[in-house]
């Protein structure tokens, strides 16, 4: 059902940096760009994709309040991992890995821009 997403940024080069070293990590990559204001990032055209861009309105972007876009890991070590990896890439912890409940494992971090950010995968 969900064809893409999009969170804003500020700062195209430094959100850029950041989803191509944790999307490397998925095994996805950039798939479109629209000059220095989009790129979209997926496995293949034929899947959902996640996008960032500058907001076409020209005022800042701004994180939303109960906002959050959920990214499927492929267990509970991947989670892990992607967690890791947005920490290290500058990212903040809002959550850390681990079971939620009976059969959710999840990890929660927020991006460069403060975008709220889950890692999961049902047990």
């Amino acid at each position: 059902m969900i064809g893409y997403t999009t969170l804003g940024t500020n700062d195209i080069a430094r959100a850029a940096a950041f989803y191509d070293a944790l999307f490397a990590e998925m095994g996805a990559k950039r798939l479109m760009q629209f000059g220095e204001n989009f790129i979209g990032y997926g496995v293949d055209m034929q899947q959902p994709m996640f996008c960032i861009c500058k907001p076409y309105d020209g005022a800042a972007a701004a994180r939303g309040n109960g906002n959050m876009i959920a990214l499927a890991a492929k267990n509970p070590e991947q989670a892990a991992r992607l967690h890791a990896k947005a920490l290290s890439l500058g990212g903040t912890d809002e959550g850390a890995p681990g079971k939620r409940g009976e059969a959710f494992y999840c990890a929660y971090v927020r991006d460069l821009d403060g975008n709220k950010l889950n890692f999961f995968c049902m047990l």
